[in-house]
């Protein structure tokens, strides 16, 4: 085994995810996450390819893929800031969508899934804030 390093990593440029109608997909993703498509990239769409839709900072991307259902999903984790925590929570609980949080210890996690059954994670390392002063116990759990 070669003992050199791997190079270096720029960071995620864009994650798969397989949808089963994606103009469907598309209007939940804009409506939940506030993604939209990208226009430069767009073309790939038209032909065939993925549609590739981002936040409105353009640190985000999915390549929504028009595919049957499939099993085995990756779960896709997003961070969160605390002051952002609860207005997420309930952003995504007056959409209908199931959200179960989770305390991780050094980290808490709202977990929740896409109509086309793709995991997703919103993740906020800032423990101590969101237990103490920056949210109650049963906000964070309810």
């Amino acid at each position: 085994m070669n003992a050199r390093p791997a190079p270096a990593l720029g960071g995620v440029d864009h994650l798969h995810v397989f949808v089963a109608d994606r103009a469907a997909a598309l209007s939940w993703y804009e409506a939940v996450l506030g993604l939209r498509p990208v226009s430069a990239l767009r073309h790939w769409a038209d032909g065939g390819g993925p549609l590739t839709i981002a936040d409105a900072d353009d640190r985000i991307h999915l390549a929504l893929f028009e595919r049957p259902a499939q099993a085995n999903r990756s779960t896709i984790a997003i961070a969160v800031a605390t002051a952002d925590w609860l207005p997420w929570q309930r952003h995504l609980r007056d959409r209908g969508i199931d959200v179960r949080p989770e305390d991780h210890g050094e980290s808490w996690s709202m977990y929740f899934a896409d109509p086309d059954g793709n995991p997703y994670e919103l993740t906020c390392y800032d423990v101590a804030a969101l237990r103490g002063g920056g949210a109650s116990q049963e906000a964070i759990n309810h």
